[in-house]
């Protein structure tokens, strides 16, 4: 006996909001964040973009995507979607036809933490996509179950539907919508620094006149003499 656990779609994070998220390079957040990076084996089927949107997502059994097709004909143009194996990684889900269908729907990225297939379609569709590796065993329309919209977990990081899906070549983070605000304006504040520090080196300054390098060694130092 089959079984779908189907929810409504989450609330979207406001457009403004994402335009300014994806102005943010995922590791400017990583110099301030321990937590929220999926697994590294995650890579960009198109490299060189990024994608910023609100998390849609499907959990899916090994052979079976039939619950896929459901829910690509209720996504939202800006929805991130978010596709959890459930711990497949054999059976590709997601591949050139797919991808074409996600750019009719104007989806904003696309993460499978498992297979994908037909890679170079993917790219030429042209929406942002993130997977573990691409195979030739693709799944099948078997009716065997899942869920949509409820949480899911990706690469080793909790997803719940509605929050922020940024990613790009570097990797992928998930946020909760309502801290999204004070993280953007402190990435985005920290890489106009940067650039005003890079103009300075050009300029002939030293790091150490960015930041006292040697005062930050010396208080180390009597840290652990003391």
């Amino acid at each position: 006996m089959t079984s779908y656990s189907l929810n409504p779609l989450p609330p979207q994070i406001a457009p403004g909001q994402l335009d300014r998220l994806s102005q943010v390079e995922p590791a400017t957040l990583g110099h301030h964040l321990h937590a929220m990076f999926a697994d590294l084996a995650l890579r960009p089927v198109i490299e060189g973009r990024r994608a910023a949107g609100t998390a849609v997502t499907v959990q899916i059994p090994g052979p079976d995507s039939t619950l896929l097709y459901y829910a690509l004909d209720r996504v939202r143009p800006g929805d991130f979607l978010v596709i959890d194996r459930a711990g497949d990684k054999t059976h590709a889900c997601w591949g050139g036809f797919m991808a074409a269908v996600a750019r009719v729907r104007g989806l904003a990225g696309v993460v499978v933490d498992g297979a994908i297939t037909d890679p170079e379609a993917i790219r030429q569709a042209g929406v942002p996509t993130w997977g573990r590796a691409p195979s030739a065993c693709t799944t099948k329309l078997l009716g065997l179950g899942g869920a949509m919209n409820v949480p899911v977990s990706i690469g080793g990081v909790a997803v719940v539907p509605g929050d922020a899906v940024l990613a790009d070549d570097c990797g992928i983070v998930i946020l909760p919508a309502a801290s999204l605000d004070p993280l953007i304006d402190m990435a985005l504040a920290e890489q106009a620094e940067e650039s005003d520090w890079l103009e300075r080196i050009e300029a002939g300054a030293r790091l150490q006149d960015l930041v006292d390098i040697e005062a930050i060694m010396k208080l180390k130092a009597g840290a652990e003499h003391a």
